[in-house]
């Protein structure tokens, strides 16, 4: 008869629900500087009067986007670290980054007891991922509107 045991799945569940927790209390930052980004520059009326400045605007707001998604993969990076998967932060760097990104190359791969980070850390960066590209498409909305009145609502 099998044994069925939950605990081996349990712990790094648990460990991976509370990482994606974390990555989306870090992705909240970028958002709202984002955010707080437009309002200012609505408000000093500076969108669509000079197509550089817009630029800049989209410049600004995809780094935002790459810095969280670059400290996100380092903080799972670390737990695989804690977790005592890697000896090393580049090694352990490396695989979050394969996982986050859903690249999977699978040449560094996790022992059996954490293996369930893997794809916990993937949906992570797949929504993740997704929350970045709305924002970027709602600045990029947002710009083309405040340059082309003919396209406002």
């Amino acid at each position: 008869m099998t044994q069925i045991h939950h605990m081996p799945i349990l712990v790094p569940l648990t460990v991976g629900v509370v990482a994606i927790i974390c990555t989306i209390l870090i992705h909240v930052l970028p958002l709202r500087a984002t955010v707080d980004l437009v309002r200012r520059e609505r408000r000093l009326g500076r969108v669509g009067m000079h197509p550089w400045r817009d630029v800049g605007i989209f410049i600004l707001i995809v780094l935002y986007a790459l810095l969280a998604h670059l400290v996100e993969i380092a903080l799972w990076g670390l737990l695989f670290i804690i977790c005592g998967e890697f000896p090393d932060f580049g090694t352990a760097f490396y695989h979050s980054a394969v996982n986050y990104t859903s690249l999977g190359y699978g040449d560094v791969i996790m022992t059996p007891s954490w293996r369930l980070l893997g794809p916990l850390e993937t949906a992570d960066g797949m929504l993740l991922f997704g929350v970045s590209t709305a924002i970027l498409f709602a600045v990029i909305q947002w710009l083309v509107q405040a340059r082309f009145v003919d396209l406002r609502d």
